[in-house]
């Protein structure tokens, strides 16, 4: 593929450090998004990533169910990175899309012929009066965040009785519907310990069914009657009174006060970075950056692109469906440098779900919500062990060793 003269980065006159591709976040959408781009011929490729680890994400719902520890989904950068990728560590605060540059939060400069922004989505705390007081006081937690994800399942096993509540996020949420698997979890170490009859469980889920899909709630439902958890449904996080411990669900019908709540697992709204509509590159109204969704090309800069939770893409965020999206962002990029056609991403996202201590569903589905499954003659959406094993032992793997380096 056509590459610059100088294929290595270079320090411009204007103290400007370009790159032919850019990537913006060092999470999965970002660091596989290196790799792919590094595999298909882009020999200067850096990553902006203000931490200097990484984390798989998928884990911490099994930290929080008591089935992973913290020190499994963690990598440093390098180790995360493929070969010859550039770690820049920093964050973006400002992107001028005209100069093709990216100004950081140490005041650094960076170039790029291509710019990838991942920069994920971050919680928002603030936005649900009540919930910081109640995560700092600790009988409220959620799996979102590796902290608070390691204080889940010490508050589950200290549970005997009373009232637990669990939320599901809205949209757009780093694979909101992940967050029913500590739910199941939780529920079954009860059951088995024998103290489920004894504990209120209440679920609060933004779609107006456990996931919005027929197909997936089919399965789903039988396991939430077995649990005998008490459905709210089209009902987010309003409000945390830490003093009283009471939970304000808000719902089509007004709003549930939930009183003397014993422990609960409350996801926090989350929002875009406000750098990307500061800096022109988000869509109005949502704040995500905006990119034709098929595409991933940004729909006024044709050399920026977007993939992941922060993107405006039309389907439920999740890290299976980076696996799609990082393929067709390296192909365009390359179609895009060789005047050739641009392929499509058709949403295709992917949403696993432990119903068990040892079962778990998959429910993958395209951005008009209809089944997708990768294979045909199997069922992936009744639970069994196979697919349990593979998300929680196989998967991150398989994660490690060949999507983080660009394999999709």
């Amino acid at each position: 593929m056509p590459e610059r003269a100088d294929a290595s980065h270079d320090v411009t006159s204007r103290g400007v450090v370009s790159h032919d591709v850019l990537v913006v976040g060092g999470g999965n959408g970002g660091v596989s998004a290196a790799g792919r781009v590094r595999r298909l011929g882009c020999r200067d490729v850096a990553v902006l990533e203000p931490r200097s680890m990484h984390r798989y994400r998928p884990l911490l719902n099994y930290v929080g169910g008591g089935q992973a520890r913290r020190d499994e989904l963690t990598l440093t950068m390098s180790q995360a990175l493929s070969t010859g990728v550039t770690h820049h560590l920093g964050a973006a605060v400002a992107v001028d899309p005209g100069a093709r540059i990216v100004t950081t939060d140490t005041g650094r400069r960076l170039g790029y012929r291509d710019l990838v922004l991942a920069p994920g989505l971050r919680p928002d705390l603030a936005a649900t009066p009540g919930l910081e007081a109640a995560l700092h006081a600790g009988w409220a937690t959620h799996t979102f965040t590796p902290d608070t994800a390691t204080r889940l399942w010490p508050l589950v096993r200290a549970t005997r009785s009373g009232t637990v509540v669990f939320t599901v996020p809205p949209e757009p949420a780093p694979c909101g519907g992940s967050a029913l698997k500590p739910l199941f979890l939780a529920c079954d170490h009860w059951r088995r310990e024998g103290v489920l009859d004894a504990i209120r469980v209440v679920l609060a889920v933004p779609t107006p069914t456990v996931l919005g899909l027929p197909f997936v709630d089919r399965r789903l439902q039988p396991y939430l009657d077995r649990y005998g958890v008490e459905l709210h449904t089209s009902s987010t996080l309003a409000e945390v009174d830490t003093a009283t411990r009471s939970v304000t669900l808000a719902g089509p019908t007004g709003s549930t006060r939930i009183d003397d709540v014993t422990m609960a697992h409350l996801v926090p709204v989350h929002r875009p970075d406000p750098w990307l509509a500061e800096s022109g590159l988000a869509q109005p109204g949502t704040g995500l950056v905006d990119v034709d969704p098929g595409t991933l090309r940004h729909r006024r800069f044709d050399d920026v692109w977007g993939i992941g939770d922060a993107a405006a893409l039309q389907t439920r965020p999740s890290g299976g469906a980076l696996r799609t999206q990082v393929k067709v962002l390296g192909d365009n990029i390359v179609a895009a440098r060789l005047g050739r056609p641009l392929g499509a991403y058709d949403g295709y996202t992917v949403v696993p779900v432990t119903v068990e201590a040892r079962s778990a569903l998959i429910a993958e589905f395209d951005r008009a919500g209809r089944p997708t499954g990768s294979l045909p003659l199997v069922d992936l959406t009744r639970p069994n062990p196979f697919v349990w094993f593979f998300d929680r032992y196989l998967e991150p793997q398989v994660y490690r060793h060949r999507l983080l380096k660009g394999f999709v």
